[in-house]
């Protein structure tokens, strides 16, 4: 099989389960015309999206990244609403806004974007900026616990870090 061939299959893969996803049905129409759909995009998408195949179609990386989706909406992202929802209910709204550099240590793209994603997505941080060749984002922090960048890395970011390494580096 050619690179192109094997980088449309993972492509078409989350087409597929994606479009299955919304559609809500396992209906056959729904299933040929997902599967048809999910080919064509694979296809015209997958070498352009996917960097290596082999990785791209991984069952440990695949399982890391299932673990991963399921620890971020069930444990980080209810925290950190808690924590919000606290702040906007006392009377008294403790905030201590800052924008803060977090530093980050992998090497892919990918990784890098789960990461800035997935703060990005917990409430109360948002990664503003990035300083892509000496590896920081900067990252707005609602209640700023520290202005170390190593000290905010450990608060903040180190446990998506931790994923993003094993499912995309």
């Amino acid at each position: 099989m050619t690179r192109k061939t094997l980088a449309s299959i993972p492509a078409a893969i989350l087409s597929f389960v994606i479009y299955l996803f919304y559609t809500g049905s396992l209906g056959l129409f729904d299933v040929i015309t997902g599967a048809i759909v999910a080919v064509i995009i694979g296809l015209l998408v997958g070498n352009i999206v996917v960097e290596n195949p082999g990785k791209a179609l991984s069952i440990r990386r695949g399982f890391l990244m299932l673990i991963y989706i399921i620890w971020y909406f069930l444990v980080a992202e209810t925290k950190a609403h808690i924590d919000v929802i606290k702040r906007a209910l006392h009377p008294k709204m403790p905030l201590n806004p800052a924008i803060i550099k977090v530093p980050y240590n992998v090497s892919t793209d990918y990784a890098m974007t789960l990461i800035a994603n997935s703060i990005t997505n917990t409430p109360g941080t948002v990664v503003v900026d990035l300083d892509y060749e000496n590896k920081y984002f900067f990252v707005h922090w609602l209640d700023a616990k520290t202005s170390d960048p190593l000290k905010a890395r450990e608060i903040i970011s180190s446990k998506f870090e931790e994923f993003a390494k094993k499912i995309f580096d």
